[in-house]
Parts: structure tokens; C-alpha cells; sequence
């Protein structure tokens, strides 16, 4: 087995054990007591935030460990700042994609320079690992996350902004074919973080559209194995659109029935979780770049 495979073999377990017992392994930050209140992005030493797979990693990593601070670096890194990794800790790893490069002969005779992606991996530890870094990086970040039991306007903004075709109905539904999302009234949810969640998951799969990210998954019929894979990009963009907003993606009735479908597409390909977490980061990006500069978005990072 390749080094590789070993990456996706090792991420892809992680998925299913937490499955297994019923847990979604993205979710444990909105479950853990000192992270409940601060749900944001992990963050790099230099406040850029880290994506797709290696949020959901980092994430479950700090709600499993108790580390309260984003902000995750390698020794490098923290040595530069003239601090240390305290003795025993151990590294957390992140993935990367590289490229290298190959040299092909096409059917024409004609030789060309492929560039082929493979997967590398870094070690990486929290800031609560490591003794002597600037004051900032272990500071709570003082960020609420909005539970009002009304609307917001900056969430209502910011979904209003994307354009989609939201009309009231009896469910919460995309449908591809009139390329609307169905919503049942505001007052009709148990409270607005129900509501905003569900929304954030609808138009993840708005952005399925072959007009927007054209997202397929060879889909036949409800409940088959690209309709499971589709589910899955789409709770994790409710999710990552959760973190950067500051609503909590509350718990959907579906996931009992959802996390046997998500176990079935798992171990039949150990690649797709990383893929899914991409797909539903390439969703958020899509939605967060059709924003006017004018909205005003919560801003979830800590101040230095």
C-alpha cells in the first residue's frame, strides 16, 4: 500500500468509526463544552483559514483533545516566534495536494509534461501544544454564535445575496429541475438555527445546478448511492457555512438514516470523504464569492 493510500485508509477510518457509533465526526465541535460557544474555522499562524478535509479533521482533533485555540503550525513554524512544542505532545497531520511531474508520449508521437496531483501530508499542533507563542494565539476567540429565536439580517443578507430561488412550501427541498429551493415558513421551524441550517444545506445543493458547480455523482434515483454522496457534500457545506457565519448546524432527523447510507459510499471508496469535504468547500466558495461587498458577514476571528 502506498504512502497515499495511507492517507485516505487512515482519514476515511476516522469517518467510519465516529459512524459507527452514531457520531458525525464534523459536528463535535458544536458538542464539546469549551468549544460550543467559539465554532470557527481552524486557523493557520497566519490567520489564514485551513479547508475542506483538514477542517473537519482539525476540528475533531480539538473537540477530542480539549484544545481551545484555532490555531494550529508546525514546530518550524512556532520556533520562528522563538516558542516550543512542550515534550510528549504529538502532531496532528494535514494533508496537501502536490503535483509532480511525468513525461508522456501522446498517440501522435509528441512528447509532453504531465503535472499528476498526489497527497502529502504535515504535522501540525495546536497552540495549546506549544509553550512561548504571543499572547493572541491563546486567546479564546470572542465570537457568539447566533441562536436568536428570530431572524438575522446578516444571515437573511447573506443568503439572499446568492440569488436563489427560495419559495415557501411544506418541506425543505432543492429540486434541479426548476432549479428552486422549497422552504416551509420561518415560523414553522423549532427555532432559527433550524431554520438558517436546513437553508445553508438547500443551497449547497443549489450549487449542484450544471450552471453553477455542475455536480453529478451519476445520480439514478432517491436514496441510491449518488444521492448519499450528494446528502453528505451537503451537510458538510452546512456545516463549514455554520463556522464561518456563526450559526449552529443543529442536528437533522435524517442523519440516523443518512450515516448508514454515508458508511455503505465509505468503505465502497476510500477516497470520496476527502472529495466530499472539497466538493462542499468549492460550494461555500461558490456562494461566499456571489456576496456584494456591502454585506456584512460576522467575522469569527480572534483579535492578535
Amino acid at each position: 500500500m502506498t504512502k497515499e493510500n495511507d492517507i485516505y485508509e487512515r482519514i476515511t477510518q476516522k469517518i467510519i468509526t465516529d459512524l459507527e457509533k452514531g457520531e458525525l465526526t464534523w459536528r463535535k465541535p458544536w458538542s464539546s463544552d469549551h468549544l460550543a460557544s467559539q465554532v470557527m474555522r481552524p486557523l493557520r499562524w497566519n490567520d489564514v483559514p485551513y479547508t475542506g478535509i483538514n477542517t473537519i479533521m482539525l476540528w475533531a482533533t480539538g473537540a477530542e483533545k480539549g484544545y481551545s485555540s484555532p490555531y494550529w503550525m508546525t514546530v518550524k513554524q512556532a520556533n520562528t516566534m522563538k516558542a516550543h512544542v512542550r515534550s510528549g505532545e504529538k502532531a496532528t497531520q494535514v494533508i496537501y495536494v502536490d503535483k509532480f511531474e511525468k513525461e508522456e508520449t501522446g498517440p501522435d508521437g509528441k512528447t509532453e509534461i504531465k503535472k499528476i496531483p498526489f497527497l502529502k501530508t504535515h504535522s501540525v499542533f495546536n497552540a495549546s501544544q506549544i509553550v512561548g507563542l504571543p499572547e493572541g494565539f491563546y486567546k479564546i476567540p470572542e465570537i457568539k454564535v447566533i441562536n436568536p429565536q428570530e431572524r438575522v439580517v446578516e444571515l437573511e443578507n447573506f443568503f439572499k445575496q446568492t440569488k436563489a430561488e427560495v419559495y415557501s412550501g411544506t418541506q425543505a427541498a432543492y429540486s434541479i429541475t426548476t432549479d428552486k429551493i422549497e422552504m416551509p415558513p420561518f415560523e414553522c421551524f423549532l427555532d432559527a438555527p433550524n431554520y438558517y441550517a436546513t437553508l445553508a444545506h438547500e443551497v449547497t445543493h443549489w450549487t449542484r445546478h450544471p450552471s453553477r458547480l455542475n455536480r453529478e455523482f451519476n445520480r439514478k434515483k432517491w436514496g441510491d448511492e449518488g444521492y448519499a454522496k450528494e446528502e453528505l457534500v451537503a451537510e458538510l457545506g452546512a456545516c463549514f457555512l455554520g463556522a464561518d457565519l456563526g450559526f449552529e448546524p443543529v442536528t437533522k432527523e435524517q442523519h440516523a438514516a443518512y450515516i448508514q447510507s454515508w458508511l455503505g459510499v465509505l468503505k465502497n471508496d476510500k477516497k470520496f470523504i476527502i472529495q466530499a469535504a472539497s466538493y462542499a468547500q468549492k460550494a461555500v466558495e461558490y456562494v461566499t464569492q456571489l456576496q456584494k461587498p456591502s454585506v456584512s458577514v460576522p467575522d469569527p476571528k480572534p483579535t492578535m
